[in-house]
């Protein structure tokens, strides 16, 4: 059996709202964009390193308040002080220890999505 990968599809509402979480704060670059015609809703695929998110404007296609872990491979402390330094005003995240002995940090987009960054402690 070959490798899989799952990409989480998160439901967006304004287009704006989700670069500047996902783009400007998150720091993840826009991969590519689609829309079927000019005033047809936008679904995107974003990534930063090897986490890929699929963004979509899309009715039906996920539900608002969805949540995704995310294994963090890099620095999760540092990732979390460039967060917390960039001043985002909707996001404050914190760091914890989850009981799978996993240093976490959430995240909640502005459509009620989470992102629950986890790293293994050694």
């Amino acid at each position: 059996m070959g490798t899989s990968k799952a990409i989480p599809i998160f439901r967006i509402f304004d287009e704006k709202l989700a670069e500047v979480f996902y783009v400007d704060w998150l720091g993840f670059k826009v991969d590519w964009r689609h829309r079927s015609s000019d005033n047809a809703p936008l679904y995107m695929q974003v990534s930063r390193s090897e986490i890929v998110l699929h963004l979509s404007g899309h009715h039906g296609d996920c539900t608002p308040g969805s949540k995704a872990l995310i294994r963090f491979a890099g620095d999760l402390r540092q990732y979390h002080k460039e967060l917390i330094e960039k001043d985002y005003k909707h996001n404050k995240p914190g760091l914890e220890m989850a009981p799978w002995n996993s240093l976490t940090m959430e995240v909640i987009d502005p459509f009620g999505n989470k992102l629950l960054f986890s790293h293994e402690s050694i």
